[in-house]
């Protein structure tokens, strides 16, 4: 069961994803400008879709995104002509004339003012359509931008469906730690593209989202909460801006020896990109259950404990991978 996605019904309830995808041939195609285009639309898209960006990372090659999708309600005419604003917000003589003629169509009604709802509604309230939207926007400007044509990105976006509470907590210092890892700082309140640094700026949305990964409503307990997560390791073993070499990681795990969730968090931790689910047993074996109702397929694949190398409050994933989970 390699390569499937776990999906929430929008109608039942909300749902948190973490995603990511990556430019093509892995090449490091994206500078600071381009970064700068694609947090901006990043934000609008997610704004345009009725989605909420928890945390991210915005990386020269791939990105991170940890994503809550709500349960989808009725949105309004007014509602999406706000959101297309969003989307189009240049205050060019054709953009105005033209939300005046997709007003003014809502308001008739009729064959043409419905199919263009659906469209609309098409990619909203659905992590699949918000990706879409976000990358197909970003590859056109940057394509045009750079005289360049053909595909940007190597592959569909992987998602991992994530359990609130630890899991999600976990899943979102794990992304903010992408620069970390990445040996870009040694904070990541000091690299421009992640959510966590957004927030210390003063982004309230960023904050909001922070807030709502570790439950607290207020930033400066919520920020404190955070950096004890970003920032609990025992021993700084530092090698290129690592905290812990991939090396070193696989003795304590060949030796049976255990390390601090916020060590081994500055490791790649293949489990957080591939592993389909990411909550504890019982949350991932009622999205399995679900999962094989719904599609008929069905497997040896089952609820499993992540790898003890460090405490990870019960945290299990949907399947073992074939490789290691780290590296």
């Amino acid at each position: 069961m390699r390569g499937v996605r776990i999906k929430v019904d929008p109608e039942t309830g909300e749902a948190m994803y973490h995603c990511m995808t990556r430019s093509v041939n892995g090449e490091r195609l994206f500078g600071r400008a381009s970064l700068e285009i694609l947090r901006l639309q990043m934000w609008r898209a997610a704004d345009y879709c009725g989605v909420e960006l928890l945390t991210y990372a915005l990386m020269p090659n791939h990105l991170h995104l940890l994503v809550r999708v709500p349960p989808k309600c009725p949105v309004s005419d007014e509602e999406l002509l706000r959101r297309y604003g969003v989307l189009h917000p240049e205050p060019t003589r054709y953009a105005v004339t033209r939300r005046e003629c997709i007003a003014e169509m809502l308001r008739r009604g009729g064959s043409e003012a419905e199919a263009w709802r659906r469209r609309q509604l098409a990619l909203m309230g659905d992590i699949s359509g918000f990706m879409k939207l976000l990358k197909q926007r970003f590859s056109i400007w940057f394509n045009h931008t750079h005289q360049r044509f053909g595909t940007l990105w190597a592959e569909r976006f992987k998602s991992v469906l994530v359990e609130s509470g630890q899991a999600l907590r976990t899943m979102a210092a794990y992304i903010d730690l992408n620069s970390v890892r990445a040996g870009l700082v040694d904070d990541p309140k000091d690299y421009r593209f992640c959510g966590y640094a957004e927030a210390v700026a003063g982004n309230e949305k960023a904050r909001r989202g922070l807030g709502l990964v570790l439950g607290t409503p207020g930033w400066s307990e919520a920020q404190a909460g955070y950096r004890q997560i970003l920032f609990s390791t025992a021993t700084q073993l530092r090698e290129k801006g690592v905290a812990l070499p991939l090396v070193a990681l696989k003795q304590v795990l060949q030796n049976g020896g255990c390390l601090s969730l916020g060590t081994v968090l500055r490791c790649r931790v293949r489990y957080f990109t591939d592993g389909a689910v990411l909550g504890g047993r019982g949350f991932v074996e009622a999205q399995l259950a679900a999962y094989r109702a719904r599609t008929g397929r069905g497997g040896p694949c089952a609820a499993r404990p992540l790898p003890p190398v460090t405490d990870w409050g019960g945290l299990a994933t949907m399947h073992r991978l074939r490789s290691t989970g780290f590296g």
